[in-house]
């Protein structure tokens, strides 16, 4: 499945929902809920008490279910026009309503915030030894404690932003992007074993850790930090892509999938690298993550940038410079789509 967070046009942000994204519109969870849940009929259902479940039964093999209920209640019959936004997609031609409730909306009717818009925590590790040694001051060796375990930072899970939604300048004269691929867990585990580790994973997505790089660089000096160099936003979305999705994709020793990544900005091609390149698996992630901590559903374990996936890497002068305002940053991951922010001056 292909879940995502939505409104429409004319809702306020806190009517946001869960959603499952089909080639020609979005199934409302929400609304739908009462074909499956037949108490359940007053539910505001958002991401996150989906992931979680709860007594009510809820979590991903419900939303299966739920899509499966409107799909066998609409029974094929689909009216589809031509998408002006995507000339190589269809959209439904409205809405499909079953008793008054509106379960199935056209893409073009809704619009997509992150996938998991207020996460229970955020860690981002540091696991492509590309970018580590990129990163490291010239002449300086990767620690050797790096190759013991991997290493992570907690991010502000509090400030996300979703695809499309502008990114507010911070303070800082060294704006960058870095193209990454979150996953998100869907089931509460300690000290979880690696070979255990897809029945933790609800799905992945597109993360783009934005850093202040003057910032982080002045606060790292004197031993702490990442802080106030990355606490003003992370981009996540558009969707989240459950592991089931990617199996066509992923590598021989079944620990991470082969998936092409491509950061552009305003249309031009900066990084291209490739998610199997990361030294530690999802597994090894995940039990470092969870080693003496638990881990929840709505939790989100970042990878970490690929290597030349950020302007520190390829240098300023390579590409001209750093982020500005009304810059268009697009990362795209093969199978996750393309997440898209603009940068615009803070009011």
């Amino acid at each position: 499945m292909k879940l995502v967070t939505f409104r429409q046009s004319f809702e306020r942000a806190s009517e946001a929902r869960a959603g499952v994204l089909l080639p020609y519109g979005v199934v409302d969870l929400q609304a739908a809920l009462p074909l499956v849940f037949e108490d359940m009929q007053d539910t505001h259902l958002d991401m996150l008490r989906l992931l979680e479940g709860g007594d009510e039964g809820l979590g991903l093999d419900a939303a299966n279910e739920i899509v499966n209920a409107v799909m066998e209640q609409i029974g094929g019959a689909v009216d589809v026009v031509q998408d002006d936004g995507d000339p190589d997609s269809v959209d439904l031609a409205g809405a499909m309503s079953i008793g008054g409730a509106e379960l199935l909306l056209p893409r073009s009717a809704v619009k997509l915030l992150a996938p998991l818009p207020r996460p229970r925590s955020l860690r981002d590790f540091f696991a492509f030894e590309q970018h580590v040694a990129n990163t490291r001051p010239k002449g300086r060796a990767i620690p050797p404690f790096w190759y013991k375990q991997p290493v992570f930072y907690f991010g502000n899970h509090q400030a996300i932003i979703g695809p499309d939604q502008p990114l507010l300048l911070p303070h800082t004269e060294q704006l960058d992007y870095e193209l990454e691929v979150a996953c998100v867990i869907g089931r509460e585990g300690r000290d979880i074993d690696p070979s255990e580790v897809w029945d933790y994973i609800a799905g992945f997505m597109i993360m783009n850790d934005f850093s202040a790089r003057d910032l982080q660089k002045e606060e790292m000096s004197v031993g702490m930090g990442p802080a106030k160099g990355k606490d003003f936003a992370t981009a996540l979305g558009p969707m989240l892509v459950t592991p089931d999705e990617l199996e066509d994709y992923i590598t021989n020793d079944g620990t991470n999938f082969q998936l092409d990544m491509v950061a552009r900005v305003n249309g031009r091609t900066y990084s291209q690298g490739n998610l199997d390149t990361m030294h530690y698996g999802w597994g090894q992630l995940i039990a470092q993550a969870s080693r003496d901590a638990t881990l929840y559903p709505g939790d989100v374990i970042g990878s970490g940038t690929v290597g030349s996936g950020c302007i520190l890497e390829l240098t300023p002068e390579a590409v001209g410079g750093w982020l500005e305002p009304d810059d268009i940053i697009e990362l795209e991951v093969t199978g996750l789509g393309i997440l898209k922010n603009r940068i615009v001056y803070s009011t």
